[in-house]
């Protein structure tokens, strides 16, 4: 069975476990038996003596985009600082009293989720601070099967909190590999150490690992809607739903002004043998269309070994936009961490102008998409700071 880093440090104590810890984690950090993190942690004797929490918050329950507050953990009664709130990054006053750092959060490969960015603010903090950080690693949940990456990359003059540094969007590696490799890269001059995972193979998809799915977000509820959401996600940039708001979110897509059966049947003509959909009516209980029936599609994955999502994100909404040429609009989605909302969809691809992409003829979208969803050299790039 996978042991992630927070079980290697429990059978095999570090030194530092008696100096004063702040623990970067949330709910969905758990032991292989499914015991939160810092539960663990304490138990066994850990100095905990502040927690730090990411979007979402410590409960993994906040809204998309919702700043989260400072609080109190009802698990271990420790203060909680939120990294998603009023700043990005610890403070000196949050860091007075603490020695050492120590991050668990498990992430889902892809370049804007943002558990990553806090992940590289806390190691700006540390290294300006000099206080040490340890990574405790887990698996990537969609494999580290650097063939399946997919960009595009990032553009500087695109780069946000939902893709601060130049990766492609599906990376393939494990947090405490890009830790490593920023540290590098970047000259970040981070005091790092990363606790590597045992008894990962990079081929290995969650649900290889023997161990039941924890959702990572509200709405990123199981394996699936991680598969999807690297392409999926684009529609949070378009007044299509996404699923946010039903129990579907990311393997569904729809809007009161669709059709579902026609978007389904053109969508199966372009797809490949990887993905079908299915027609299916929703209802999202908040989030866009809050309410209202949508008519949409429904996603099944049919070889989660070689799928990759971005390519027929891309086509949907292409699609949809030529089949509903006065429905369909660009969004703004405002987030705590971008107020207006606008360029979204620059943002999430990484790239200047990504909506002109969409008026090309569609042979000419295809090929242009599919240069741009390429990695170039990220494998050879990222090679030196793998740990599997």
């Amino acid at each position: 069975m996978i042991e992630f880093g927070v079980d290697r440090i429990l059978k095999n104590p570090p030194a530092w476990k008696t100096q004063r810890i702040g623990l970067v984690t949330n709910q969905a950090a758990t032991t292989q038996d499914l015991v939160p993190s810092r539960k663990a942690l304490l138990d066994a004797g850990f100095h905990l003596v502040t927690l730090f929490s990411p979007e979402h918050g410590l409960m993994v329950d906040g809204p998309d985009g919702h700043p989260i507050p400072d609080g109190k953990d009802a698990l271990t009664g420790l203060p909680i600082i939120s990294l998603y709130g009023q700043k990005l990054s610890p403070t000196a006053t949050d860091l007075s009293h603490i020695d050492l750092l120590v991050f668990d959060i498990p992430d889902i490969g892809c370049r804007f989720y943002t558990y990553l960015w806090t992940l590289s603010y806390l190691m700006e903090a540390a290294a300006f601070h000099q206080i040490p950080l340890v990574v405790l690693d887990r698996p990537n949940p969609v494999s580290g099967n650097l063939s399946l990456a997919e960009g595009p990359m990032l553009e500087a003059s695109e780069a946000s909190f939902i893709g601060r540094w130049n990766l492609p969007v599906r990376h393939s590696c494990t947090l405490g590999e890009l830790a490593q490799y920023f540290n590098a890269t970047r000259s970040l001059g981070c005091l790092l150490e990363v606790i590597p995972c045992r008894n990962w193979n990079r081929d290995d998809f969650q649900p290889d690992w023997g161990i039941p799915f924890v959702p990572t977000s509200p709405a990123i509820q199981d394996f699936a809607a991680m598969l999807l959401y690297p392409g999926i996600c684009l529609l949070e940039a378009t007044n299509i739903s996404e699923g946010r708001g039903t129990h579907l979110s990311f393997k569904i897509a729809g809007a009161p002004w669709m059709n579902g059966k026609q978007v389904a049947s053109m969508f199966n003509q372009l797809a490949l043998e990887e993905l079908t959909a299915i027609p299916i009516n929703f209802e999202p209980f908040d989030a866009k269309y809050a309410n209202q029936t949508c008519s949409g599609i429904q996603f099944q994955v049919l070889e989660p070994p070689y799928f990759q999502s971005m390519g027929y994100g891309l086509l949907l909404i292409k699609l949809i936009k030529e089949l509903y040429p006065k429905q369909f609009q660009w969004s703004p989605y405002p987030t705590s961490v971008n107020k207006t909302g606008q360029r979204h969809l620059n943002k999430l691809l990484g790239i200047p102008d990504a909506e002109k992409l969409f008026d090309l003829p569609l042979q000419t979208f295809i090929a242009q998409t599919s240069k741009l969803t390429a990695v170039g050299d990220w494998k050879e790039a990222v090679t030196p700071y793998l740990l599997y």
